[in-house]
């Protein structure tokens, strides 16, 4: 079951999920445990898995003072030194259930430490770390650059905006390429990050062209729209108004 969990292309089931909640808050049978235990250590994907159910189960105890469970305060493998803490206490049913609850909401949802679309936006604002790439082919629609399969558009002959440069980083370990623009005295910054989407903002403007949903906030003191192509989180940012950001970011043509 846990090959299932590695695909960066699957999701773990509700029985994973559960596993590695009984894991993280020390219910998974003494038994079961060495495997467990093995198959986490041996995969930088679970390790993640199971140190962000590990923080937000610590982060959900600490609501009644009542003392975490020894897992909670060790990472697979490598205990830590410190003496136990007094942290949020949970009214749990059952594990199956408080594992998908919990786990659900880290994998599907983002939990404490989680990605999210202010990290992406984050990028926007950095030096370029390399040259402008070169149109694709001779349609003037799409750049030779791409992230996680996604192309990112090319504004030049359209919209004005001529590409400028280039960054390669990481949001959390997952891949992320930011392609920079520029018009006149005016910069925009697409950033688009590998893997599934990033936890969306929970207070942004929302509008929805031909059926893909935009949200329109400020981040880093700048306006900035984020939207998912193909999965992955996509975030323009930069200076122009709300409709300009929009129309770029839903450009038919580069979606």
């Amino acid at each position: 079951m846990y090959e299932a969990m590695n695909n960066a292309e699957s999701h773990p089931s509700a029985e994973e999920m559960a596993e590695l909640a009984a894991l993280a808050d020390g219910t998974l049978p003494a038994e079961q445990r060495p495997a467990v235990e093995a198959r986490v250590a041996a995969s930088p994907e679970l390790a993640e898995l199971f140190e962000r159910q590990r923080q937000a189960l610590l982060a959900i105890r600490s609501l009644t003072g009542e003392e975490a469970p020894a897992s909670l305060h060790i990472r697979v493998g490598r205990p830590r030194k410190s003496r136990p803490r007094f942290v949020p206490r949970l009214a749990l049913v059952g594990v199956t259930a408080v594992g998908a609850a919990v786990v659900a909401a880290i994998v599907l949802g983002g939990g404490p430490g989680a990605p999210t679309v202010a990290d992406a936006a984050r990028l926007g604002t950095q030096a370029r770390t390399g040259p402008a790439p070169a149109p694709a082919g001779h349609a003037g629609t799409k750049l030779a650059i791409r992230e996680g399969g996604v192309v990112f558009p090319d504004f030049a002959s359209t919209y004005g905006w001529h590409a400028l440069g280039v960054r390669r980083d990481r949001v959390d370990g997952r891949d992320a390429t930011v392609v920079f623009y520029g018009r006149a005295d005016k910069r925009l910054a697409y950033v688009i990050v590998d893997g599934a989407g990033l936890t969306r903002p929970s207070r942004a403007e929302q509008t929805v062209v031909r059926g893909v949903e935009y949200q329109i906030l400020r981040a880093h003191g700048r306006l900035a729209v984020t939207w998912r192509r193909r999965g992955h989180t996509c975030v323009l940012i930069g200076s122009a108004s709300r409709a300009e950001l929009v129309k770029l970011a839903s450009w038919p043509l580069t979606r």
